[in-house]
This record gives C-alpha cells, sequence and structure tokens, in this order.
C-alpha cells in the first residue's frame, strides 16, 4: 500500500511542473516524463536480478538486500531529482515562442479547482476516455506471452518473452511518439485515433491468428501498446485544455484513479472471458476472439466520450474559474 502510495506521488508530480516550463510542447514535455516512467523496468529489471544474484546464499535468495540497496539508490536518485525541481518565474515564456491566447496557455493561476472540475460532466468524461483506452491496453499487455503461444502452436516461451519485451518498447515509445502528435494535431484529435484505429486493430487481431499472419499479429499489437502507453502522457495536457493549467497535478490524480479500476477490469475480463470460450469448447487459440471484439467495442464507447469533451474553462473563462 505504502509502495502504491509512493508509485502515484512519483508519477504525478513532476507533470504540473513540466507544463508549465514547456506550455509550447506539453504533449512533448509530458511524453518524456511518463516514457520515462514506463522504461523504468528496463534499468530495474536487470538491476534486480543481478543484485539477487549477488546476494544469494544457502538462507537466503537475496530478495531483502535487493530491496535494502535499490531502495537507497532510489532514496539518492530521487531527492537528487525533487531538490532540482524549480517553477519558472511569473510570466516567463520559452525564448522566442508567440504566445497563444489559449487555455492551456493562461497563466498557471488561471483554471478550475479541484471540487470545481469534479462538478462537470468533462471530468467524468475525462476519466471514462482513461479507462476505456487503459482497459483494452492492461487486457492484452497482462496475457500477452500466453496469448501468442496459445495462438501460432510450436511459438516458444523464450520468442514469447521477446514478443512481451518488443510490447513494452512501442508501449515506451508510444508515450513519446503519440504525445509529440499531440502538439501537431491536438488532444482530443489524437484520442480520436486512437477510439478509430485502436478498434480496427483489435478486429484484426482474430484473423491474422486465423491466417496464420504472425508480423500482422505482432505489428497490430505494437501499436495497440503504443496507444495504451500514450494515453498517460496525453492526459494532464489535455486536462490542462479543458479546466485550466492551475490544478492539473490534483486534477490528473482523480483521473487516473481510473487506472487502479483498469488494473481489474482488463486482465480479469480477458482471464474470464477466455476461460468461458475453453468452457463451451472453443480451442484455445480461437479463446481470445471474443475478447478482442470487445476490447474493439469499448474503444468505441471510448469515441463518444471523448467527441463530447468541451473546455470547460474557455468556454466558462475566469467567471467559473472564480466561482469555483
Amino acid at each position: 500500500m505504502i509502495g502504491g502510495c509512493g508509485l502515484g506521488i512519483g508519477f504525478n508530480t513532476p507533470i504540473p511542473i513540466l507544463l508549465r516550463w514547456f506550455p509550447d510542447r506539453p504533449g512533448l514535455a509530458t511524453g518524456f516524463a511518463v516514457m520515462g516512467f514506463g522504461g523504468g523496468a528496463i534499468i530495474a529489471a536487470p538491476l534486480s536480478q543481478a543484485l539477487m544474484a549477488r546476494f544469494a546464499s544457502g538462507t537466503s535468495v537475496g530478495v531483502a538486500e535487493t530491496f535494502v540497496v535499490m531502495g537507497a539508490l532510489y532514496l539518492v536518485v530521487m531527492l537528487t531529482g525533487a531538490f532540482l525541481f524549480r517553477l519558472p518565474p511569473p510570466g516567463w515564456r520559452p525564448p522566442g515562442w508567440a504566445h497563444d491566447p489559449g487555455t492551456l496557455h493562461a497563466a498557471p493561476s488561471a483554471g478550475l479547482t479541484v471540487e470545481g472540475a469534479m462538478r462537470t460532466r468533462e471530468f467524468y468524461l475525462l476519466w471514462g476516455v482513461l479507462l476505456l483506452n487503459v482497459t483494452a491496453g492492461l487486457g492484452v499487455l497482462g496475457q500477452a506471452a500466453p496469448m501468442i503461444q496459445e495462438v501460432f502452436s510450436g511459438f516458444s516461451s523464450s520468442a514469447a518473452a521477446v514478443f512481451v519485451a518488443m510490447l513494452s518498447f512501442f508501449n515506451m515509445s508510444g508515450r513519446l511518439l503519440w504525445a509529440w502528435l499531440s502538439d501537431v494535431i491536438g488532444r482530443k484529435r489524437t484520442f480520436a485515433v486512437f477510439f478509430v484505429v485502436g478498434p480496427l486493430l483489435y478486429a484484426a487481431v482474430p484473423f491474422a491468428g486465423a491466417a496464420g499472419n504472425l508480423v500482422l499479429f505482432v505489428g497490430c499489437f505494437g501499436v495497440i501498446l503504443s496507444m495504451y502507453g500514450a494515453g498517460f502522457a496525453l492526459m494532464p495536457p489535455y486536462i490542462a485544455e479543458v479546466f485550466g493549467p492551475a490544478h492539473v497535478g490534483a486534477i490528473n490524480g482523480r483521473v487516473l484513479t481510473a487506472l487502479s479500476l483498469a488494473g481489474v477490469c482488463g486482465p480479469v475480463a480477458v482471464n474470464y472471458l477466455r476461460q468461458a470460450q475453453i468452457v463451451r469448447g472453443v480451442s484455445a487459440g480461437q479463446a481470445y476472439d471474443v475478447t478482442l471484439f470487445i476490447m474493439a467495442g469499448l474503444l468505441v464507447v471510448g469515441f463518444f466520450c471523448n467527441l463530447a469533451i468541451r473546455p470547460v474553462f474557455q468556454i466558462e473563462g475566469p467567471r467559473m474559474a472564480a466561482s469555483s
């Protein structure tokens, strides 16, 4: 529980600071931060394995000692980063940047409070957008290795591990690439792309499996996971566009509760539906088809949630911000 709370605090704290330093490229700035969050396992996983091997003995597998060492390393690195945090001076703008009067580029003190935001329908629409996008992605990510082994008979466990590593790479890189694109076309349009392309990819996966097309199968899931990871990078600047930049961190923390629910719904739905299909006599290789079509349907619902979102702060202006 303590670790989970720390995870959320560590994830959410730097993002509002980045939005203030980079008002000209908010998607790219948060994309870098969220990419680092998603890519942490690239360093932590091999380091933890090496430390456990180093501390293993006849009486210990080395887990406790590994936690102590990694905890000390995290303490030093994270405190160093925290002490380097600085807010930009009042009125600061990036050199050469022409100020945009839009909501995202309003004064840092402008915007709705958490309570004001939660009284609007847009808050719950944003929550639903993240929930639906993440539920579909987590459902796949948790079952990626057994899925590809069951769909393609003879696929080894080591090859499945490579497949999972590739998905992690797409998950991490998508957080940066899609975030960069969102600075060009906007957050709402980028999510619209997710909710249009995503269902097509989910629907294509069963056909790729039936045709034995491994390249198409892997390619579909690679793009799907890139959009899953990008949802975390796009949400903070999207919140700033809808509610103003004043309380992005606090509002984003509330919206991120959707991730907690998705972490239960996605994997549980995939496991339950797969088992129900097997009980009905469906082969293991085809047991995921219904689940994938359901995930496609969830993304269609997400499309309409995203379509209904309007910039509340921009519409209501300072009057609503002051009243809340």
